[in-house]
């Protein structure tokens, strides 16, 4: 082989082998707080939620606004036989003019108040929508851990179930075992064969759903979950309840629409007063038959009449139905937050004790148990049967922990959404 085929030869390996190493290179850990920072940044649905808020800042700025002054200029009384000639008639000038459209006193606020709480109630919901965010990168996040730690437990499960088929076949070469034993055991290792498939494919459709979330391609790897500690909740009913009254945006944002409301039946009520138009005009004119061709100037002021009387009740019924409308929302929410408190309060309680069942004494006992009949079977004192139901019990009470353990977090992320307050700092560092 020449030096240079030898050299070609050299770099293709190098390259073969760079690929494989970076195919099998599996992605880092994921870290909670860098999954919500990247999703806060660069979620679309939050940004169109920021713009929309800009927008309706932007207009309340305009609200309070005057309207532009109107300027005015004419060619008045010129005669029509000689419409260029100024100075035929006295009555012919040429007159410019300036008008501004001024709303009676209190209008002006109360429209640029309006606008005000309604860019306020549009802030809030871009708030609520962040939170929603965090709640869902959230459960994203704890789904993923549960389905990692079943997918470790499944393994394990299927080395044990080679150990199994093992024994099985060691005791029916001796004559102490039967065949339909090894079958079994190969049944139950293609079950879990099974789990694992579905169990990969439930990982790529969370990958999936939270690479949605962050905005990212749908296929950019996820990591795995690190283990955690379940934190502990010290805050009672009362004072969740107290926390998410004062700072659950979705609450700020409908007191918002109930002052608007209420700043709407002023505005309506201010409708019975009429707006004004001040006006000033300018009449240049020439000498004219025996006139000496002064120049005039006109001001005044013009008012319109507020007596179309039914469209303003229907005004001021409009606006006590939006605030009543928002009121009574409030009110609602409020309702469903103590209830939603209550709930998941229960629900993590009772996760928590799971929790603690399953570690301190239900798994402790299904292992002891499965060992002693590994060693009864192995001399002879149980059936396979009961190998495999001890097997089973401990992958079911296993996948039970991790999924309660997974579940107190989901939990726990739904009841921050509720109250509009962080609960697990810890979690997120």
């Amino acid at each position: 082989m020449s030096k240079r085929n030898l050299l070609l030869t050299i770099l293709l390996f190098i390259i073969l082998a760079a690929n494989c190493s970076s195919a099998s290179e599996p992605a880092p850990p994921e870290n909670l707080g860098n999954l919500i920072k990247s999703a806060l940044a660069d979620n679309p649905e939050l940004k169109s939620s920021h713009a929309r808020w800009r927008m309706f800042v932007s207009r309340s700025r305009q609200a309070g606004a005057l309207d532009d002054p109107m300027f005015m200029f004419k060619l008045q009384n010129l005669v029509a036989r000689e419409p260029s000639a100024f100075n035929k008639d006295p009555q012919t000038a040429k007159v410019i003019g300036i008008s501004q459209q001024l709303p009676f006193w209190g209008k002006r606020g109360v429209k640029q108040e309006m606008a005000r709480h309604e860019a306020d109630s549009y802030q809030w919901a871009m708030e609520e929508r962040t939170l929603e965010l965090i709640r869902m990168v959230k459960e994203s996040y704890y789904q993923l851990y549960a389905l990692d730690k079943s997918l470790e437990i499944v393994e394990k499960n299927l080395r044990i179930l080679d150990d199994f088929r093992v024994i099985a076949e060691t005791k029916y070469s001796v004559g102490q075992g039967v065949q339909q034993d090894i079958f079994k055991a190969s049944l139950e290792k293609s079950k879990l064969l099974e789990m694992r498939i579905t169990l990969y494919q439930q990982r790529k459709s969370l990958e999936a759903s939270l690479n949605y979330l962050l905005n990212r391609p749908d296929a950019t790897p996820v990591g795995r979950i690190a283990d955690f500690r379940l934190p502990v909740l010290s805050l009672s009913s009362r004072q969740l309840k107290e926390t998410a009254f004062a700072q659950r945006p979705q609450i700020k944002s409908l007191t918002s629409l109930t002052n608007k409301g209420e700043a709407s039946h002023r505005l309506a009520q201010k409708e019975n007063y009429p707006d004004f138009n001040l006006f000033f005009e300018y009449m240049f004119r020439e000498e004219s038959m025996n006139d000496p061709g002064y120049n005039m100037f006109t001001m005044g002021m013009t008012f319109n009449l507020p007596l179309q009387r039914e469209r303003r009740q229907a005004m001021v019924a409009e606006a006590s139905s939006e605030t009543t409308m928002a009121r009574e929302e409030l009110n609602g929410l409020k309702s469903s937050i103590g209830y939603s408190v209550n709930d998941l309060l229960a629900q993590i309680e009772s996760r928590r004790k799971l929790v603690e069942l399953y570690q301190g004494g239900i798994i402790p006992q299904a292992e002891q148990s499965l060992e002693s009949a590994v060693i009864s079977y192995k001399v002879n004192k149980v059936d396979f049967l009961t190998l495999l139901d001890g097997r089973v019990n401990l992958f079911n009470y296993q996948r039970e922990l991790i999924g309660s353990q997974a579940e107190y977090m989901m939990k726990l992320a739904q009841l921050e959404a509720v109250v509009g307050a962080e609960l697990m700092e810890s979690q997120n560092k």
